[in-house]
C-alpha cells in the first residue's frame, strides 16, 4: 500500500511540475490584460438593450480576467454610467465562471473536450442568469 502511495505522489509532483510553466504564464497573461485595459474601456463596449446588451456583458466578462471584487467595483461604475443591470450582471457572472485567457491550462489539465464544454455552457448560463436575476429583482 505505502508503495502505490510513494508512486502515485511521484506521478502528481511530475505532473504539477509539467502544468506549472502554463499555469504561471496564464497568471502572467491575466495580470498584463488587467494592467493593460483601463477600466474605461469597459463602460465604451457594453450597449444597453436586452439580449445584445447581455451577450456583450458575457462577451467582455468571458474575455476579461481579474477578481470577483474587482468585477463589482467595475460593474458599480459601469452602471452609473447608464448600463442596464442585464448587461452589468451577464458580464458578472461571466467574468467569475468563463475563463477564455484560462483556457489553454485548463485545457491541458481537464482536457479539452471538458473545457470547452465547461466555458460555453457557462457562458450560455451567464445570460440566463442575468435574466433571472433581473426578473426577480423587478420582482422585488
Amino acid at each position: 500500500m505505502d508503495h502505490k502511495l510513494i508512486q502515485s505522489f511521484k506521478k502528481t509532483l511530475k505532473q504539477l511540475e509539467r502544468m506549472t510553466p502554463i499555469l504561471l504564464g496564464t497568471l502572467l497573461l491575466i495580470g498584463l490584460s488587467h494592467a493593460l485595459v483601463p477600466n474605461s474601456i469597459y463602460i465604451k463596449l457594453f450597449d444597453r438593450n436586452g439580449l445584445v446588451g447581455s451577450l456583450i456583458g458575457a462577451g467582455i466578462g468571458s474575455v476579461s480576467a481579474g477578481q470577483p471584487l474587482t468585477s463589482y467595483i467595475l460593474s458599480g461604475e459601469v452602471m452609473k454610467q447608464g448600463v442596464g443591470l442585464l448587461a452589468v450582471t451577464a458580464f458578472i457572472v461571466a467574468w467569475v465562471t468563463v475563463g477564455l485567457i484560462q483556457l489553454p491550462a485548463e485545457s491541458m489539465i481537464l482536457g479539452k473536450k471538458f473545457a470547452l464544454i465547461r466555458n460555453i455552457s457557462a457562458f450560455v448560463l451567464s445570460i440566463i442568469v442575468a435574466y433571472i436575476t433581473v426578473l426577480l429583482f423587478n420582482l422585488l
